[in-house]
């Protein structure tokens, strides 16, 4: 074990790492039993979260001059967080009009592929987020989550819906065959909602999801409708095309405002939060535009 902490920070954004990072990530959240709990699994444990922490940390450092910049007055807070729909890193990229209207089968099978195996599961992140939040917030959020759920209809549930693609897609979602931006993501959203000390983090960057993703999944939708999938197989996108709307209006007004109106400090975190998952997302566009060789 003594090798995990060999790595150097720019080691932190590399294949190699985010390989690790995911799949600690899958064991450790994995339902298990006590007879795992052995001397050499806390040792791992213990290595990967300082290297998880140090991960956070480097992502914080890129982006702390920016959230530092964010007002902390809850109207205004939230002004300036909806207005990252329209400015924020990675939003509007061109790559998205092309996975509608041009994106071969294939193309659009790879990209899913990416961003199913980058899916760090939106319901369990909310589930973890919300632990000990404050009443109002702590209510939204579970409003969010049964949402997720399918309103206790397993037809509903948003995580299948996806699962239920990639099936008909033969999507390829091994850790091993996903860029390190994807897993990235997906290691950087996993740490803000399990780590006590990135939950208002976690807050911005599940908000800023809900605010950001319903224009992304329409031009995926539509994309998939354009090479010959069902209304029911492209059910993922298509309703969080609409859906997402709602819930990110719900979140703003309920979640971020009273939170920041409550402790003005809230406003960095979630601010940070945010711009580490849109600078995440464009990590990914980018590297996305390069294999398809759209630069």
């Amino acid at each position: 074990m003594a090798t995990r902490l060999q790595y150097s920070r720019s080691q932190f954004l590399e294949q190699n790492f985010q390989e690790e990072l995911s799949r600690w990530n899958r064991k450790r959240l994995a339902p298990a039993f006590p007879a795992d709990a052995t001397a050499s699994r806390f040792d791992e444990d213990r290595s990967m979260l300082r290297l998880e922490h140090a991960f956070m940390e480097e992502l914080r450092a890129q982006v702390r001059e920016e959230a530092a910049s964010a007002p902390t007055g809850a109207d205004d807070f939230v002004r300036w967080f909806e207005e990252l729909k329209a400015v924020g890193p990675g939003q509007q990229d061109r790559l998205f009009p092309w996975l509608a209207e041009q994106a071969s089968r294939e193309e659009l099978c790879w990209f899913l592929s990416q961003e199913a195996a980058g899916e760090a599961g939106f319901d369990d992140l909310v589930a973890m987020t919300q632990v000990k939040m404050p009443s109002r917030a702590k209510l939204e959020l579970a409003r969010n989550y049964w949402d997720e759920m399918g309103r206790g209809n397993a037809r509903g549930m948003h995580g299948p819906m996806l699962g239920q693609l990639a099936e008909v897609l033969d999507l390829d979602t091994r850790i091993q065959n996903t860029v390190w931006e994807s897993l990235a993501l997906a290691n950087a959203m996993t740490a803000m909602a399990s780590s006590r000390c990135y939950a208002w983090h976690s807050v911005g960057a599940l908000g800023v999801i809900e605010l950001t993703a319903p224009d992304r999944s329409a031009y995926t939708a539509k994309g998939l409708r354009r090479v010959g999938l069902s209304g029911s197989e492209r059910r993922y996108f298509d309703l969080h095309a609409v859906l997402d709307i709602k819930h990110s209006r719900d979140w703003n007004d309920e979640a971020i405002r009273p939170l920041v109106a409550e402790d003005p400090r809230r406003a960095t975190a979630m601010a940070e939060g945010a711009l580490i998952r849109l600078h995440c997302g464009a990590r990914c566009f980018d590297r996305y535009r390069a294999h398809f060789g759209l630069e």
